[in-house]
């Protein structure tokens, strides 16, 4: 186990986790924060759902993805150590949300190209790993580990709640759900934030402060260019081109 100053428990595949990892990042730099970079899986979380009337199409091949890049990360970390989850989550986020999307995201068989060998080894390459561990995406004996660090994450929550979680000062320091952004703040805001966020959650009496989503995530992998503001009706519709 570590001994960071914070955990963050992560599923690839969030765009909203992806942001908010983003953020965590400057945040580092500015406090000297160490961070142990954690696995929660959408896929388990919804195990017991069912996607076809909870979750617009596609949803449910893409959080399959997550559990499949998650494997390799587990086994990344097993054979590598602790320290190399870090760039290789900041590899795939980048892959994953700040280039420009593919035309499409799933192959004849529907299978979200994300949990494939051909989009991971380059990814791999990329961070010094060996293309070896593309050998994780198929194996389920990754899984329980997963389960366990997902059921982790949830116990500090409760669980309704999705990704990221954010553990700050383990064993005994506070945790939380999010916070859900969908913008990067600049370096001075990022550090306001976070103290506003944890001042919050410090606060034993606190439950919940939300309001509905009011933009996309500004990302361009989901297809908002820079210095773009996308709506939630464009992100819908965004998901609506790539089925045909």
């Amino acid at each position: 186990m570590s001994d960071a100053d914070l955990n963050f428990y992560f599923d690839p595949v969030c765009p909203f986790a992806w942001i908010t990892s983003k953020w965590v990042r400057l945040v580092m730099a500015e406090r000297d924060y160490t961070v142990d970079w954690r696995f929660i899986s959408l896929r388990q979380v919804n195990a017991d759902v069912d996607y076809a009337s909870h979750f617009p199409p596609q949803y449910e091949t893409g959080h399959t993805a997550g559990l499949r890049l998650l494997r390799v990360a587990a086994a990344a970390r097993a054979t590598q150590g602790r320290a190399c989850v870090g760039p290789l989550y900041a590899a795939m986020g980048t892959r994953l949300f700040d280039e420009e999307p593919s035309a499409t995201e799933h192959d004849e068989e529907g299978l979200d190209h994300r949990g494939t060998s051909t989009y991971v080894a380059p990814i791999l390459a990329g961070v010094g790993l060996p293309h070896s561990l593309v050998e994780a995406l198929d194996d389920d004996s990754w899984d329980s580990e997963i389960r366990a660090e997902t059921d982790e994450a949830l116990s500090l929550t409760g669980k309704d709640v999705g990704t990221p979680i954010i553990h700050f000062e383990p064993p005994h320091g506070v945790a939380f759900f999010g916070p859900v952004i969908s913008r990067l703040p600049d370096r001075e805001d990022a550090v306001a934030l976070w103290d506003h966020v944890v001042g919050l959650t410090r606060f034993h009496g606190f439950a919940e402060l939300k309001r509905s989503l009011r933009e996309v995530p500004q990302l361009r992998g989901l297809g908002v260019a820079d210095g773009q503001v996308g709506t939630v009706e464009d992100w819908h519709a965004g998901h609506r081109r790539m089925q045909k």
